[in-house]
C-alpha cells in the first residue's frame, strides 16, 4: 500500500472510530487525557509501522493495542508507580487478550457522560465531546460556536484538565444523577449527528457515519431508560435521516428539499421515527427534542413539499422559542413564516437578528433566499456571498453558488434553517435543508 493510501486508511479510521477507541482505553486507563495522548502516539506508530508492513489484519485491535503499550510506558516513568499498579495490571491482562475487533467494547456512552459532568460548564461538555467522540478539529468545533479556534482550544484544555483534577469517574451515573446530565448527553448526540448530517468542513455535506453513530447512541440511551426526550432525540433523528438519499443528485450536488424525489426517501426508517415520537408524546412531558421531531415528522408526512403543514410549523416553532429562545429559533421560525407568505414580514424581522448572527453562515443564505424571492435580485447575490465565504464545505458552498447564479428564478427555503443548536450554550450551527 502506498504512503497517500495508507494516509487516507488512517484518515478513515481517524474519523469513523476514533470515539469507540478513545472510549475502550479511557475506560481501562480512567484517565481522560492519558487515553487521548496515548491513542495518538498509536497512531503516528501506525503511519510509520504500516508504511514498511501494510495494514494490519485487524487494524483497530493494532491501534488499540499499541495505544495500551504506549500507556504503560507512560505510567512506568511516572513518578508514583504504588498509584499506577492496578492500572498497569488492568492494562496488562487487556494486553494478553489479542484486541480483537469483536472483544473491543463499545464504552461510548460513559465518555459522553464523564464529559457531560456538571462539573464542566455546558459548552465545554458539548465541545469536549464533539472532539474526543466524534474527531472534530479544534478549529471545526471553533467555527460551529462562532469562536476563534485559540480560544476554543483554551477551553477544551480547561475541560480536560478539570477532569483530571476533579478525578471525575468514567462511568454511567447512577439514574439519581441522569436529570444533571442528560440534557448535556442529549445535546451532544444531537450535535454528532448534525455533524454528520451537514458537515462544518470537507468535500462532502453528507458524513453518514456520524448520523448511524449517533442514533445507535441514542438507541443505547433509550434501552437504557425510555425517557420522552430521549424518544424525541431519536424520533428527530430517524425522520431526518430518512430523506438523506435525496439530498444530492449522481453528480453529488445538493438537491433543495423542494425539489428532491420523495420515493427516494427510507420510508421505512420515516415510519420509525414517526412511531417513535408517538411512544414520547404519549408520556405527556412535551420538551424541546420532541417539538423539534415533530418538525421534522410534518417534512416526512407531507406528500410533496407544498402540502407541508406550514402553519403547525409555525406553531411547533413558538411552542420550540418557550425552551429555546435563541436567535437561530427564531431565524428557523421566520423562514417557515415566509412559507406562509410573509416573505416580507420575514425580512424586516430578520433585520434585529443580523447583529448577533452576522458570523452565522445559514442566516446570509436564508436572507438571501427570502431577498430573491421578494424581488431585490441585487441584495440577494450580496448576502449569498456573504454566506459563500462563510462555508467551508464545498458541496454547500457549490450549492450557494448555483444558488446565487439563479437568483430572480422560483426561491427556495425549504425547511428553512431548521433547527440545529442545542441551545444556548451549543453552536450556532443550522441545519438548513438543501
Amino acid at each position: 500500500m502506498r504512503p497517500g493510501e495508507i494516509d487516507a486508511e488512517l484518515s478513515r479510521l481517524m474519523r469513523e472510530d476514533r470515539g469507540r477507541l478513545l472510549a475502550a482505553l479511557s475506560a481501562d486507563l480512567g484517565q481522560f487525557e492519558l487515553a487521548e495522548e496515548a491513542l495518538s502516539q498509536a497512531f503516528e506508530s501506525a503511519l510509520a509501522h504500516w508504511g514498511r508492513h501494510g495494514v494490519p489484519q485487524k487494524p483497530l485491535g493494532w491501534l488499540l493495542r499499541v495505544a495500551r503499550r504506549k500507556a504503560i510506558d507512560r505510567i512506568r516513568r511516572a513518578a508514583r508507580w504504588t498509584e499506577r499498579e492496578r492500572t498497569l495490571a488492568v492494562l496488562a491482562e487487556r494486553e494478553g487478550d489479542g484486541a480483537k475487533m469483536a472483544e473491543i467494547p463499545d464504552e461510548r456512552l460513559r465518555l459522553i457522560f464523564t464529559c457531560c459532568h456538571p462539573a464542566l460548564d455546558p459548552k465545554s461538555r458539548v465541545a469536549l465531546t464533539l472532539r474526543s467522540l466524534c474527531g472534530l478539529t479544534t478549529s471545526e468545533i471553533a467555527r460551529a460556536f462562532l469562536d476563534t479556534e485559540p480560544t476554543m482550544g483554551q477551553r477544551l484544555s480547561r475541560a480536560k484538565a478539570k477532569i483530571a483534577k476533579a478525578g471525575i469517574p468514567f462511568r454511567i451515573p447512577d439514574r439519581a444523577e441522569w436529570d444533571d446530565r442528560l440534557g448535556s448527553v442529549l445535546a451532544v448526540i444531537y450535535l454528532v449527528f448534525n455533524e454528520g448530517y451537514a458537515a462544518t468542513s470537507g468535500r462532502d455535506r453528507l458524513r453518514v457515519d456520524l448520523c448511524d453513530e449517533a442514533i445507535f447512541l441514542a438507541r443505547l440511551l433509550v434501552d437504557l431508560r425510555a425517557d420522552p426526550e430521549i424518544l424525541g432525540l431519536l424520533s428527530l433523528m430517524l425522520t431526518t435521516h430518512a430523506r438523506r438519499a435525496a439530498r444530492a443528485d449522481a453528480s453529488g450536488r445538493l438537491v433543495p428539499l423542494r425539489e428532491q424525489d420523495r420515493e427516494l426517501w427510507d420510508h421505512a426508517q420515516a415510519q420509525e421515527g414517526l412511531a417513535t415520537l408517538d411512544s414520547a408524546l404519549v408520556m405527556g412531558a412535551a420538551g424541546p427534542f420532541q417539538i423539534k421531531a415533530a418538525i421534522s415528522a410534518l417534512h416526512v408526512s407531507a406528500s410533496c413539499h407544498d402540502a407541508t403543514d406550514w402553519r403547525q410549523m409555525l406553531l411547533l416553532y413558538d411552542a420550540l422559542l418557550v425552551h429555546e429562545p435563541s436567535d437561530v429559533v427564531r431565524l428557523n421560525r421566520l423562514v417557515v413564516l415566509a412559507e406562509l407568505g410573509g416573505v416580507e414580514v420575514a425580512l424586516s424581522q430578520l433585520r434585529s437578528l443580523e447583529p448577533q448572527l452576522h458570523a452565522y453562515q445559514p442566516f446570509h443564505a436564508a436572507r438571501a433566499d427570502l431577498l430573491s424571492r421578494a424581488g431585490a435580485h441585487a441584495a440577494a447575490q450580496e448576502a449569498y456571498d456573504s454566506a459563500i465565504s462563510l462555508s467551508r464545505n464545498a458541496a454547500e458552498r457549490d450549492f450557494l453558488v448555483r444558488r446565487k447564479s439563479a437568483v430572480g428564478g422560483v426561491g427556495d427555503a425549504g425547511e428553512g434553517a431548521t433547527q440545529k443548536n442545542a441551545g444556548h450554550n451549543g453552536p450556532a450551527k443550522s441545519n438548513r435543508e438543501v
